[in-house]
């Protein structure tokens, strides 16, 4: 039976409190528990325009005893390069082609904010999905997390001593895959794009799982991975060039 897992990204203290309350909602009518990543210290110019929430780590909290799971999502997160990584969605990243010193200055403080306010996550994605060997070298001396929810595969699988959760699809649809991960910003979300999750939700919901019920496997990443991260990614391309 395939699996389906939700991914709310940019969680802060800056955030459109309403849209996330309304996605809260409607994930607590279908029973759905996502993963939710927070940016310990957001400095997005594009975010910090939302009011400051001093209830943001009691709504975290919250979430945490609801079953959702918290992920470091970055530390600032702001672009410092144009490197992609080892998986380049985007030309852009906080961490893809910085030095490691710099990298494990940045993951050290991260997670630490998060401990300071007694979250400890277990797993890692980097804002525009952009990383490198480095960010992993970095993830593996200054954390405890040891899982990526990321990269384009069928499955589960473990490489460079971490386990992958793929993320393939930015919207909810039927894909053929083994586990499939929708990625959401909420605080970009459309009216249409929050009836189009609640439909989906509606029809497929017994297919949706929390991350304690995701299984982590020793598996090799397969020919077949490979495959479908390079039509992905040849996709990706054509699309950037539109």
């Amino acid at each position: 039976m395939k699996q389906y897992l939700l991914r709310l990204d940019d969680a802060s203290d800056h955030m459109d409190v309403e849209k996330w309350k309304r996605m809260e909602e409607l994930l607590d009518r279908h029973g759905v528990k996502p993963i939710f990543g927070i940016i310990p210290e957001n400095q997005d110019p594009s975010m910090t325009s939302y009011p400051c929430n001093p209830t943001f780590w009691t709504l975290v909290h919250s979430w945490m005893e609801k079953g959702w799971e918290p992920a470091l999502h970055g530390c600032y997160h702001t672009y410092v390069t144009e490197d992609g990584g080892i998986n380049p969605m985007h030309s852009r990243s906080e961490f893809a082609g910085l030095p490691l010193p710099e990298q494990k200055k940045k993951i050290s403080h991260a997670f630490h904010v998060l401990g300071t306010h007694e979250v400890k996550p277990r797993i890692f994605f980097a804002p525009s999905h952009t990383f490198d060997l480095n960010t992993l070298k970095a993830l593996e001396t200054e954390t405890s997390i040891r899982i990526i929810s990321d990269t384009i595969a069928n499955n589960v699988y473990s490489r460079y001593g971490f386990y992958f959760i793929p993320q393939q699809s930015r919207r909810v649809r039927n894909l053929p895959l083994r586990i499939c991960t929708f990625c959401y910003h909420p605080n970009m979300m459309t009216d249409a794009e929050f009836e189009e999750l609640d439909s989906f939700l509606t029809e497929h919901g017994r297919n949706f799982c929390s991350f304690s019920d995701v299984r982590l496997k020793n598996r090799k990443f397969s020919l077949y991975d490979r495959l479908l991260r390079f039509l992905y990614m040849k996709k990706n391309s054509l699309k950037e060039k539109d």
